[in-house]
């Protein structure tokens, strides 16, 4: 399956934005679906998951309670709605599919990726 994230740009601490990642090429609603986040100088991490069975979520505490992921199988596509947004959550986002629940906070359980969309977030 190919993923295609798009929604970044800058955006004022506060503000708002809505990530969306497209997929194409395989069957979307089996897979797991998550977003993660790269910022300069640091390692990815695990930003939110929704399971294929049930639609279970999951958020990093960081982002708990501002950030909302959802998807639509239908238009297989993934969202992660960004609210009340700080200047530490600029970094580029990814999307990522897989079929394994188990260890979702980890990227390497993730066998497809899209190519990342950046988020700034200025003070």
């Amino acid at each position: 399956v190919q993923l295609q994230a798009s929604g970044g740009g800058l955006v004022q601490a506060g503000g708002s934005l809505r990530l969306s990642c497209a997929a194409s090429g395989g069957a979307f609603s089996g897979y797991n679906t998550a977003w993660f986040r790269q910022a300069p100088g640091k390692e990815r991490e695990f930003v939110a998951v929704i399971r294929s069975i049930g639609g279970t979520t999951v958020y990093a505490d960081s982002v708990k309670g501002r950030f909302t992921i959802s998807r639509d199988n239908a238009k297989k596509t993934l969202y992660l709605q960004m609210n009340s947004l700080a200047p530490e959550d600029t970094a580029v986002y990814h999307c990522a599919a897989g079929a394994y629940w188990s260890d979702y906070e980890r990227p390497a359980k993730y066998g497809y990726w899209g190519q990342g969309t950046l988020v700034t977030v200025s003070s």
